[in-house]
């Protein structure tokens, strides 16, 4: 007769720093030659212009070859955001839609630069034309984590602030939006603001481009109160929360206005922060800040950590293990994607000899406890000693990616919870 099950309690550490899909998203620079704290992800702006040059003439993978720019980038995950007009840098609007007789209209605030009339019907047939090419490369694009609408406003950031009559009529902003959605089924997208057609989707993620400056308060416009005004606040349960924080101000927030900065980010469930992030800037002798960073890593998007552990230690050759495994996502958002989680046991060699799918959807893992029970395959492997672990298999890598807040050992990606013996 098969043993009885076993119970275990499982030993916590400090979450890990290098988690995929949180964290920074952290600019790469040609003079980067370092970060100061670990980056899974980066993030990438692009012009339509550099994606585009010539009609219909799709440069998407040399725009990816720039990831692979750097050792420091190459093992990334990526956001990314294309944008038309950036204010003090050439135009992003393609020539050849210049040359057509697209309106280029001149201003003069934020560095200036030329705003495009985002409703002339061709560059409105253009634009489609290219959400359309992107979805079908990017959309299932194992390496790609999110994806910023982007396109309209200054910095494809959806406004032209102040300069309001410069920004697309509300049809230009729908059909973008439509368009989006309709080419990337599979990515989670994000959005500036919530204001208009940007607040009626509850599948919609945000981003806050001025955390936590503007992240709460007492503005209209600050990021939280504008996705409560739309009934958006609680998108953050589907669809990926990330920001900015004000450019070249870490040092004050992560030590001066520490309150601040905490609360907005339990606040507003961030599951991270980029380009601009504390680990662009050099503070290692700073324990404050290090310390407050670090603790800003583990607490963004999720954080696993496995509690109690019951399973079968003894199995007869052509039987069944079953487990289940419970714990406690510490973070303040879920993972958004529907990565597939595994349960092994490895050999002597710590290979895994015999692998299986666990029905366990981690989207649902919200902030709280979680559990799931699992039965293996009949095990037909030689007797002896194994080692029974768990995975939750990357994609882009094909092989087990997240790392658990939890004292135990981790073989090539794959966490190990006990011995299983084969009689």
């Amino acid at each position: 007769m098969q043993a009885r099950r076993r119970i275990r309690g499982l030993p916590s550490a400090l979450g890990p720093l290098d988690n995929p899909l949180k964290g920074w998203a952290a600019y790469w620079f040609p003079w980067t030659t370092q970060y100061y704290l670990p980056v899974s992800m980066n993030f990438w702006y692009v012009s339509w212009r550099e994606l585009e040059p010539n009609p219909q003439d799709y440069r998407f993978h040399e725009f990816e070859q720039r990831w692979n720019v750097s050792p420091l980038t190459r093992d990334n995950h990526v956001v990314f955001r294309v944008y038309l007009d950036y204010p003090g840098q050439p135009a992003g609007v393609p020539q050849w839609l210049i040359d057509m007789g697209v309106e280029m209209r001149p201003y003069t605030e934020y560095g200036g630069g030329l705003s495009p009339n985002y409703d002339d019907p061709r560059l409105v047939q253009a634009l489609v034309r290219l959400i359309r090419a992107m979805g079908q490369y990017f959309n299932n694009h194992p390496r790609v984590a999110f994806v910023q609408l982007g396109l309209l406003g200054f910095w494809g950031e959806w406004h032209t602030y102040p300069r309001t009559e410069l920004f697309a009529s509300p049809a230009t902003q729908q059909i973008v939006i439509d368009e989006m959605r309709a080419a990337f089924p599979n990515k989670i997208l994000q959005a500036r603001n919530a204001n208009g057609y940007l607040g009626q989707h509850p599948w919609l993620g945000y981003h806050d481009d001025m955390f936590p400056e503007d992240t709460d308060g007492p503005e209209d416009w600050y990021f939280l109160p504008n996705l409560r005004r739309a009934g958006r606040d609680q998108n953050w349960r589907v669809a990926c929360i990330g920001g900015e924080m004000v450019p070249n101000q870490a040092l004050y927030y992560l030590t001066t206005a520490w309150d601040r900065t905490r609360a907005m980010l339990e606040a507003g469930h961030f599951t991270y922060l980029g380009p601009y992030c504390p680990a662009l800037e050099d503070h290692t002798s700073n324990s404050t800040y290090m310390n407050n960073a670090r603790w800003m890593m583990r607490r963004m998007g999720y954080e696993y950590r496995l509690d109690r552990l019951q399973w079968t230690p003894e199995v007869r050759r052509g039987q069944r293990a079953e487990i289940t495994l419970s714990g406690e996502n510490q973070g303040v958002a879920p993972f958004y994607y529907p990565w597939q989680v595994k349960m092994a046991l490895l050999n002597s060699s710590n290979q895994p000899v015999l692998q299986w799918d666990v029905k366990a959807d981690i989207r649902r893992w919200l902030p709280g406890a979680f559990s799931f029970t699992t039965v293996s395959p009949a095990i037909t492997l030689p007797r002896g000693q194994y080692r029974l672990a768990i995975g939750i298999i990357d994609p882009w890598r094909n092989r087990p990616r997240i790392k658990f807040a939890n004292n135990l050992s981790v073989v090539d990606g794959w966490t190990v919870l006990e011995q299983v013996r084969v009689v």
